[in-house]
């Protein structure tokens, strides 16, 4: 655990080392507030004291963000060489993914944490724009945290499959951006089974009841399943390249 804590915490500083962390957190906050006050009729037209404009538009930042963050995890460290030296250390090969893993999700959870400042600042100091029910406020924070570490997962997988940062990130944007689309085509579908198919693939199917202040377990087994499968599949293609 000592080593995968290590991996974990160089990652975590090497984002911060670079202007990358900084860009990231910033452009996402302003975007994520652009988009919380103006998109789809803005915060004004919900004429309620409510964050679920924020959790609405959150998955699909936090989506892009995981897909530039995770791009360069394996896949740079394969083009360059440094993963055969990374591989040949003393180091298991899950302490690699894990830590990876755990770099890249503590990126996203500062940017999830930032966004608190949003609710704190509209309905405590310094405005007052109602009674807020902070229920909401945190199931929807605890599908984020959920969501954030499955689309860091994916990311990582499509990173151990792949040597260009830029194929890596394409494929990431649209597996995440499939999943969340998917639900929408549930409604026109005639065949019931189809139907409860994609509603159980669904990102946005899993996150509504988060963001109504609903905690079900199903949705939270699986974000959790898909953060574990994605893991133990990214194991396994490194297991793969390290005796090939």
């Amino acid at each position: 655990m000592r080593t995968t804590l290590t991996i974990a915490r160089r990652e975590f500083r090497s984002s911060f080392d670079s202007p990358l962390a900084y860009i990231v957190i910033c452009i996402g906050l302003v975007a994520l507030g652009w988009a919380f006050f103006e998109l789809r009729g803005g915060y004004w037209q919900v004429d309620k004291a409510s964050m679920q404009p924020l959790f609405y538009w959150a998955p699909w930042g936090l989506a892009v963000l995981a897909s530039v963050i995770t791009m360069r995890l394996l896949a740079e460290e394969k083009r360059s060489g440094t993963l055969e030296m990374l591989i040949t250390l003393p180091v298991r090969d899950h302490e690699v993914i894990l830590g990876k893993f755990l770099g890249a999700w503590g990126l996203l959870l500062v940017l999830i944490a930032a966004t608190m400042l949003y609710p704190f600042m509209l309905f405590r100091f310094p405005w007052h724009l109602g009674p807020l029910d902070w229920g909401p406020v945190w199931s929807g924070y605890l599908g984020l945290v959920l969501y954030s570490a499955a689309a860091v997962s994916i990311g990582l997988l499509v990173s151990a499959l792949t040597e260009s940062q830029v194929i890596a990130v394409i494929i990431t944007i649209v597996l995440l951006a499939f999943l969340h689309l998917i639900g929408a085509s549930a409604e026109g579908t005639q065949n019931a089974v189809l139907r409860d198919v994609i509603n159980f693939v669904s990102f946005d199917t899993r996150l509504a009841p988060f963001t109504r202040g609903q905690i079900i377990t199903r949705d939270v087994v699986y974000f959790v399943s898909i953060t574990l499968g994605c893991l133990m599949a990214a194991f396994r293609a490194l297991e793969r390249r390290k005796w090939a």
